[in-house]
């Protein structure tokens, strides 16, 4: 609320999935490895207003109570102290609190595999009753949903691990394919099946193969929402330290609790996180922090068991005289590292949060140019970033090319006979091959891109606009 919401904007990403819940503008294309989780979650609220404002604090008050509601499946597996401990790291993360409130899946899918793996620990240590069964099944649905591979990679371990618990694995299979569901009955409409749109969604995200991606993860925490590519300098490895030093806390996290009767549970939210991390650290070639948010939320168990502990032994009575002061510094230290840590997180969050600020007030003075320059609804943009500057102009968005090409040069000259059409070109790019001839339009200095200009097709009424022959 206090870093993220106030004069926030919609990022690319939250356009796409935005527009496909109604309101005014019109639906961005859908490539292929999207779906469509977070629209359903969106639509109650822009079904009432189109406020940005509204959709963050709606977002933030429901993600605040997904994050209780899945630490609670936890209660009765570990001790409240290290429960409430594991809720107050996961949450204090910067990834957690800038997305908190934005209208992404990650951290929906975080917390869909946090409580399918809490559900089905239950299951294990006390038997699969109706609630566990209906709260794996669901869970693992919500994660599907939102990202059908983070889905597959959540229910991969704890498959395995019920495997011999037939009701649990039915449970899980069945949340699978009823999360999958919208994704294969779209793949059949418009991709000619799954296969093929699994083909398409891989060609975009860069195909998975053995790719180390560690060193980009690692980059990207410094305050980078995407890092593709990646080559570029490292400027604040600082904002790593706690990074560098999670495996370790939650290595000795798992042992202490394997010693205080409570492994199996660790230990399968470890291996589950382990799963969720596999993928974004070593298969694909680009980076972003809001990919390990499943892996964080699980950790942050192991990670509170070894917090809880180190705690407990610095609060230690002493033995002897001269150790109350020692004890006393070692409350001190933990508490120092604590809080350096947040406020590293809180530093971050600052800095992402006002990059993000800044590229949307660029998409908004773009769009505010284009109308301007009479580009108004009903309207199409294409061209560069043509996607979020259409959401903000209230405009359709058509490409010819790339991740969403949807139209060929043809067709969108077609289409400028019936509505304003406009070709945007930001910085230093030249005039597309597609795009119509004369001078540009000078529309807006932006921050990031450069100085952005539109060729502008005639309109429509416009002599030029009648007389231009179809494709």
């Amino acid at each position: 609320m206090a870093f993220v919401v106030p004069g926030s904007g919609l990022g690319w990403d939250e356009t796409v999935y935005v527009s496909q819940a109604g309101g005014d503008t019109p639906a961005a294309f859908f490539s292929a490895p999207r779906a469509r989780g977070i629209s359903y979650l969106v639509a109650p609220l822009t079904a009432l207003t189109t406020s940005t404002t509204a959709l963050r604090i709606y977002l933030a008050l429901l993600s605040a109570g997904a994050l209780v509601g899945a630490f609670r499946v936890w209660r009765t597996l570990v001790p409240t102290p290290v429960l409430v401990c594991a809720g107050a790291v996961f949450a204090t993360l910067w990834p957690t609190l800038f997305y908190g409130s934005m209208a992404m899946p990650n951290l929906w899918c975080a917390l869909g595999a946090l409580a399918a793996t809490g559900w089905v620990a239950r299951a294990l240590l006390r038997g699969a009753g109706r609630a566990e069964l209906l709260g794996a099944g669901a869970a693992t649905a919500v994660v599907v949903l939102m990202r059908p591979a983070d889905g597959a990679w959540t229910a991969l371990p704890l498959l395995l691990v019920t495997v011999v618990r037939p009701r649990m694995f039915a449970a899980l299979a069945v949340g699978l394919l009823a999360g999958a569901a919208p994704w294969i009955v779209e793949a059949f409409a418009h991709y000619g099946g799954p296969l093929t749109r699994l083909h398409r969604a891989s060609e975009i995200q860069g195909g998975l193969g053995w790719n180390l991606a560690v060193d980009d993860q690692a980059k990207a925490l410094e305050g980078r929402t995407l890092c593709r590519p990646c080559d570029i300098p490292w400027k604040r490895p600082g904002a790593t330290v706690w990074w560098a030093l999670l495996p370790f806390v939650a290595a000795g996290g798992a042992v202490v609790a394997r010693r205080a009767g409570r492994g199996t549970a660790i230990l399968l939210a470890t291996g589950t996180a382990v799963s969720l991390a596999v993928p974004y650290l070593f298969l694909i070639e680009y980076a972003a922090p809001r990919f390990l948010l499943p892996a964080y939320a699980l950790l942050s168990l192991p990670v509170a068991e070894c917090l809880v502990r180190l705690y407990a032994r610095a609060r230690r009575p002493a033995g002897r005289p001269g150790r109350s002061a020692v004890r006393q510094w070692r409350v001190v230290a933990l508490a120092a590292v604590l809080a350096a840590h947040l406020a590293v997180q809180l530093q971050v969050t600052s800095r992402v949060s006002a990059s993000s600020h800044s590229t949307s007030a660029d998409y908004r003075a773009v769009a505010a140019a284009l109308h301007r320059s009479g580009v108004r609804p009903p309207c199409v943009i294409s061209g560069d970033h043509a996607v979020p500057i259409a959401y903000y102009a209230g405009c359709a968005s058509r490409q010819t090319a790339g991740h969403d090409g949807s139209i060929t040069p043809a067709g969108l000259g077609d289409l400028a006979q019936r509505v304003r059409t406009a070709v945007l070109v930001s910085g230093d790019g030249r005039r597309p091959g597609y795009a119509p001839a004369g001078p540009p339009v000078f529309l807006a200095e932006t921050r990031d891109a450069g100085a952005y200009r539109a060729y502008l097709f005639p309109p429509p009424d416009s002599p030029q606009g009648r007389a231009r022959p179809g494709p």
